[in-house]
């Protein structure tokens, strides 16, 4: 009588298992699921105050005055102003709503737009190179050495020319950053577009007549870019304390341009001296979160790209069950005798 072994094929994953975040998400174990999802949440409750704001503030950004009257000034918190009104006599719950979405399409417009000048300048240096990817270089590592924060500063004077709007300074502020995050985005890329250009398909891309426009964006890019959602996720968070520093400092936006947390916590010191606390809680807390929240998705997801890291977490959870499974002394001694 013959056995015919059958080869037992695995369950193939749904579609919807292969997504971003959602993946990352089903590898996930223990501390690292609950620092995961506790910083999805964060970011996913930010989202979705800055998209609602006009329906969850309860006044504008910049109202002094509702249907009962003037809100006035160092109102403490009440049922009509539940985190109460600052010195200028603004409604603080509105203007930490509002705040969201400024720091969101800070966020959306610096981001996007270092990541797509880091890339394309990342994949052009690394591909040509030459005298070309010495000079673009040398002027990232320049860009890089100067103090962060100050660069931003210089940049959003020149770039707002003293004249704050609601676009003209969100566009400040996010092109200042922009320029602050390209060398990270242009080294990352160029990195991995060296070492990608050198691998076998490229040179059977070559081999078989393919154009160079067709070999760096069809092969090479597809295959540098894996990493810069771990990078987006970082200088999103470093992106908000930017946005904020340039607001505590005064080269932020106005407050009737848009509402702004940094603003509103430069406005809040003399607050705190004199027993005045809700004025400087909120904004502060909210920064806080945010940066809280896109660091660790940030860091969740950085460990969990390191093959290392990821096989050393699955087997301590496995080895939990298999401990769990395993017989105790007794029942071993039991079937000895």
């Amino acid at each position: 009588m013959s056995t015919e072994i059958i080869p037992v094929v695995p369950p193939r994953e749904r579609g919807w298992h292969n997504l971003p975040l959602v993946k990352q998400l089903h590898q996930s174990v223990g501390l690292q699921r609950g620092m995961l999802i506790t910083g999805l949440v964060l970011v996913a409750i930010f989202a979705l105050v800055a998209l609602c704001a006009p329906i969850l503030a309860p006044y504008s950004y910049s109202a002094l005055s509702g249907p009962d009257g003037d809100f006035g000034s160092l109102t403490a918190p009440s049922a009509a102003h539940p985190l109460g009104t600052t010195i200028a006599g603004y409604d603080v719950l509105s203007r930490v709503i509002w705040g969201a979405r400024t720091a969101f399409l800070v966020i959306v417009i610096a981001v996007v737009s270092s990541i797509f000048a880091g890339t394309m300048l990342g994949l052009l240096s690394g591909y040509v190179g030459g005298a070309l990817d010495r000079v673009l270089v040398m002027i990232a590592d320049a860009i890089y050495a100067f103090p962060s924060l100050l660069l931003a500063i210089v940049l959003s004077i020149v770039i707002s020319g003293g004249q704050s709007s609601l676009w003209g300074g969100i566009w400040a502020a996010s092109l200042s950053i922009t320029v602050v995050f390209i060398p990270q985005y242009f080294r990352v890329v160029r990195s991995e577009v060296v070492r990608v250009k050198s691998e076998a398909f490229v040179e059977s891309a070559r081999v078989v007549g393919a154009s160079r426009g067709r070999i760096m964006f069809r092969h090479v890019l597809r295959n540098s870019t894996r990493s810069l959602p771990l990078v987006f996720t970082l200088n999103a968070s470093e992106a908000i304390l930017t946005l904020a520093g340039l607001g505590f400092l005064g080269f932020g936006i106005e407050p009737n341009s848009a509402a702004e947390w940094g603003y509103d916590l430069n406005k809040a010191i003399a607050d705190v001296t004199n027993g005045v606390w809700w004025t400087s809680v909120w904004p502060g807390l909210a920064i806080v979160l945010v940066v809280m929240g896109l660091t660790l998705t940030g860091e969740s997801l950085n460990d969990l790209a390191d093959p290392r890291l990821r096989s050393r977490r699955k087997a301590k959870a496995g080895s939990g069950v298999v401990a769990a499974t395993a017989p105790t002394t007794t029942e071993k001694g039991e079937r000895d005798e």
